[in-house]
Order: C-alpha cells, then sequence, then structure tokens
C-alpha cells in the first residue's frame, strides 16, 4: 500500500506544483489538435475494468495520462472534432459494449481483441475463450467485421503450450472466428526483466517450464498459423517481429489509420510512429497507465507486479481525471 500511496501522491504533486502550469499549456495545446487517434489503452484493460471511467472523461470531453517514461502529465482531447478514431484493446469487451454506440457517433472505433485460451495457470481471470468469441460475434453483428482485430498475443512456449498445442488451439479459434473478423495479428512473448520474473513465479506455482522462442519455432510456427488464418478468411499480421514475417504475414499496425479510414468512409491521415523499433503504429495518443490491469496474465507487459495492479485498480474511481 506504500507504493500506491507514493504514486498517487506523486502525480497529485505534479498537479500541485510547478507541473499545473504545464498542464494548462497542454490543455490549450491540445485544444487546438485535429486529427487524432486515441488509444484506450495498450497499458491497461479500459472496457473491461474501467469503463465508467472512460465514458465519465468522454463526456467531459478530455482526460489525463501520465508519461510512463519521465512521469509527466498530459491531457488528451476527446472532444467532438479533436479525435479521428479510438482503438480500444481487451480481453473482455462485454462491461463496454453498450458504449459503443456512443462512441461510434463521435468517432470510427475498432477493437484490438485478445483471445487465447490458455491455461489458468498462464492467464489467471481471463475469460473463456468461448465467451470472448460471443463478444466478438455480437461486435461484427452490431458494426461489421472491420470492427475488430483478433490478437492471439503473446504466443508462449511452454510444457503446459508447445507448439503443436499452438497449432490446435489457434486453428480451433479461427474456425469459430472465422467470418467475424478479418484480422489476426501474433507476436512472440518478449522475455523483459518483469515478464521473466512473473513467468518464473507462476511456472513455480503451475508446476511447468516456459522457454523464449527458438529459430525452429520461429521459422515452423508462424507460416502455419498464417495458412490456418488464410483458410478461415483471415491476414496474419505480426507485431514488430520481422523475423516472423514471411510468406502470407506481413507486419502489423495495430494503431491503423487505414482500418479507420475503411470503418470512416473517408480518409483518415496519420503518419507512422511506432512506439519501439520495427512498430508500425500510425501516431496516437494513448490514455492507460501501466501497473492497473487486475487479469493477472504470467506474460503481462504491462504489469510489474500483479498484486500491485490489483491494489491500484481497487483504489481508482471513476470520477478521477486519470487512470
Amino acid at each position: 500500500m506504500k507504493r500506491l500511496a507514493s504514486y498517487k501522491n506523486g502525480f497529485e504533486g505534479l498537479q500541485a506544483s510547478g507541473h499545473s502550469q504545464f498542464l494548462r499549456h497542454e490543455r490549450i495545446r491540445h485544444a487546438k489538435i485535429v486529427g487524432m487517434i486515441v488509444s484506450a489503452s495498450y497499458r491497461t484493460d479500459i472496457p473491461a475494468f474501467y469503463g465508467t471511467w472512460f465514458m465519465n472523461r468522454f463526456a467531459v470531453g478530455s482526460c489525463e495520462a501520465v508519461n510512463p517514461w519521465n512521469r509527466k502529465p498530459y491531457l488528451v482531447s476527446l472532444a467532438q472534432g479533436d479525435v479521428d478514431g479510438f482503438v480500444f484493446w481487451t480481453r473482455h469487451l462485454a462491461p463496454f459494449a453498450n458504449f459503443l454506440p456512443q462512441i461510434a457517433e463521435r468517432a470510427p472505433f475498432y477493437v484490438q481483441y485478445t483471445v487465447t485460451g490458455y491455461p489458468r495457470s498462464l492467464e489467471r481471470s481471463v475469460v473463456t475463450a468461448e465467451r470472448a468469441i460471443t463478444d466478438l460475434s455480437d461486435l461484427a453483428k452490431r458494426f461489421g467485421p472491420r470492427a475488430a482485430v483478433w490478437r492471439y498475443d503473446p504466443i508462449v512456449f511452454t510444457t503446459l503450450t508447445p507448439a503443436k498445442w499452438h497449432l490446435e488451439n489457434f486453428t480451433g479459434i479461427a474456425r469459430r472466428l472465422e467470418g467475424i473478423v478479418d484480422e489476426v495479428t501474433i507476436s512472440l512473448v518478449q522475455p523483459y526483466r518483469k515478464t521473466k520474473r512473473n513467468l518464473d513465479y507462476a511456472a513455480a506455482v503451475g508446476g511447468f517450464a516456459w522457454s523464449t522462442e527458438s529459430p525452429k519455432a520461429i521459422r515452423d510456427t508462424a507460416p502455419a498459423l498464417a495458412e490456418i488464418a488464410a483458410q478461415h478468411g483471415m491476414s496474419l499480421t505480426v507485431c514488430s517481429q520481422p523475423g516472423l514475417v514471411g510468406g502470407t504475414a506481413r507486419p502489423a499496425a495495430c494503431i491503423d489509420a487505414a482500418r479507420l479510414t475503411a470503418i470512416a468512409g473517408q480518409t483518415i491521415s496519420s503518419k507512422v510512429k511506432g512506439n519501439r523499433p520495427h512498430c508500425l503504429c500510425h501516431a496516437s495518443r494513448d490514455v492507460g497507465a501501466y501497473d492497473t490491469c487486475p487479469h493477472g496474465c504470467a506474460y503481462c507487459y504491462a504489469v510489474s507486479d500483479p498484486a500491485f495492479a490489483k491494489q491500484r485498480h481497487g483504489a481508482h474511481h471513476p470520477s478521477e481525471v486519470h487512470l
């Protein structure tokens, strides 16, 4: 709890100190921005856990976020005319689904929906693949097959989920999503220090072993998944890992102005401004915060400490201006 109090006090201190002038400047500057894509959010699951907060800020027309590297706050306009499109990232859309018609009236949107169907040892509290597929089916019926991208991401090789398991699991999900989505994005797990620590702990508790990808796994698995995807009417894209690109697999733009253009029926232009090497995402402003998602996935890059993330989620109030 000390860590949580320190985080909240730090943000409030920024607002109360000289950064209040910074924030006023940001309000003025961002009020003039036109043609902005809002990402909500690759840092946390806003549709599953913070939908009421988002819609409160949507009604106001702005929210605040914190740069995770320099801790400086910034303002993001959500106002009519300032936003060209929204990209939502989630593992559980149902709590947010009834808000989508209202959002669509303001700007086009699509959903990056992760469905992996992993054992509970790897993802402790996400909804089942069956439930997620139902959500995606409902979304497609309301907004069309371009309204979502399926993410089979990240691919984690463990003694519970070897390459053969992934091929069978991916095939089963792809079959059920045929005609519902037109793209699936993959990547192999990145063993960041926090990811390695959390996976090591989950492996010790769950009695399995995990490994980083091997050249053979890279060579064999990705083309096979691309072929399966094509059989079910989907293109397969690869997030920021050129070593997996080849054959029918192409690089992903997870924040994709072209998809928003197709949905909107009018051109949405945005330059490519990736978040890391080989990232082809178009420029966007993310409104989320790391260490706030309580899903408890062992491989998550956005959570350093699952217990701390649960504390922050429990302490958050929907009336706050930031996560």
